[in-house]
């Protein structure tokens, strides 16, 4: 009998609503709390760390995170989430630091060599116009970034003869340390894991081992992003040492404003300008939307700062066919000059109007000069 996933904030105790760094921390705690090399032939701690990294590999990307808060389990993976991925710890030493000395624990596979250092994550901020907000696109974008060296492949030595092996940890890539009954492993201060030195250093590079380049990616970028959304392209960021696998590409969003429409989360709220007689006779308007043409119907003796709700015009959410309403707010305009012809025509109906549109209602005035006596 399957046993059914637990709810990926439950997992960590936090709310839905939490920041970044709430989620992080919450996650760091139960790292600490159930890595294996901390409960040893512990097969319910193993299961723990296991849920709280898969939960946090959710929460912790954007387009995830939403898809889940709308669908759940289904939403991030047809089969009910991504399951248990060792990828997903390739940054733990990022995340949990050098609390109680074990910062180096996750830059290794258990029981072997030394896992080289993770290459940096690389951020590319890309300004879009509100219409491909609303409809999405595909750009080519222009990142700097670090690349190997094509002669000596990152290493920094000359392919023949440029590297010996390291006498700090005799090409293990690791040293071990004792601390009071636990026994932990740590990268290798000398040769960062690699278990080798640079003798004689790439003559094409100059012992550097990477060189800056500018490659060109395609981005699909989907409809519904708002400034902030973050677009993460995995193996995209700067390479690491041999052997290790790079970083990732973050491609921040930044939305620019529309001159009319003015996204409200998921809604758009527009203005509407009408003279005084569309709004006391009534009128059939045409306005323009993402969607084309719209008629808008007011009616007789509509006020000032009416508004009308167009449903399922707004906002496209992020990985779904759902969207937010447009809102049409209406501004009734009084004209600040007028024709001889015109002020008649106003003077004309000013003589056939009641002083007070609601007579039996007092003014406001006269409830004031009832109030004080």
């Amino acid at each position: 009998m399957s046993v059914a996933k637990r709810d990926y904030y439950e997992v960590l105790s936090v709310s839905r609503d939490c920041d970044d760094q709430t989620l992080k921390s919450a996650y760091r705690k139960l790292a600490l709390q159930y890595h294996p090399d901390r409960n040893p032939n512990n097969r319910e701690a193993e299961e723990r760390f296991k849920e709280a990294a898969e939960a946090y590999a959710v929460l912790s990307d954007v387009q995830k995170r939403a898809a889940y808060d709308r669908f759940g389990h289904q939403g991030v993976n047809g089969n009910g989430g991504f399951g248990f991925d060792e990828s997903t710890f390739a940054d733990f030493g990022d995340i949990l630091g050098d609390l109680f000395g074990l910062g180096d624990i996750f830059g290794q596979r258990r029981g072997g060599r030394a896992r080289a250092q993770r290459g940096e994550d690389i951020r590319y901020d890309l300004e879009i116009s509100f219409e491909d907000s609303m409809r999405g696109l595909s750009a080519d974008v222009q990142i700097p970034r670090m690349e190997a060296c094509t002669k000596c492949q990152g290493t920094g030595a000359e392919p023949q003869g440029g590297l010996v092996t390291c006498t700090v940890c005799h090409g293990r890539g690791e040293v071990i340390y004792q601390q009071s009954f636990l026994s932990i492993r740590k990268t290798c201060p000398s040769c960062g894991g690699r278990g080798k030195l640079v003798r004689q250093a790439c003559n094409q590079c100059r012992g550097e081992g990477y060189h800056r380049v500018e490659k060109k990616l395609k981005v699909n970028i989907p409809a519904g992003v708002d400034s902030g959304t973050r677009l993460r392209l995995s193996g995209e960021g700067n390479p690491g040492p041999p052997g290790a696998v790079p970083g990732d590409l973050y491609v921040v969003i930044k939305v620019l404003d529309h001159p009319v429409f003015e996204r409200r989360e998921s809604d758009l709220h527009c203005t509407l300008p009408i003279n005084v007689a569309q709004a006391v006779l009534g009128a059939e308007i045409e306005i323009e939307t993402f969607d084309g043409p719209q008629q808008i119907r007011v009616p007789e003796g509509t006020q000032p700062g009416s508004q009308f709700r167009l449903r399922n015009l707004g906002v496209p959410h992020l990985n779904s066919r759902a969207r937010g309403d447009l809102y049409v707010h209406l501004d009734v305009q009084v004209p600040k000059k007028l024709t001889r012809d015109q002020r008649k025509l106003f003077e004309q109906l000013a003589e056939t109007l009641p002083i007070e549109n609601t007579p039996h209602e007092k003014s406001v005035f006269d409830k004031v000069r009832d109030f004080f006596g």
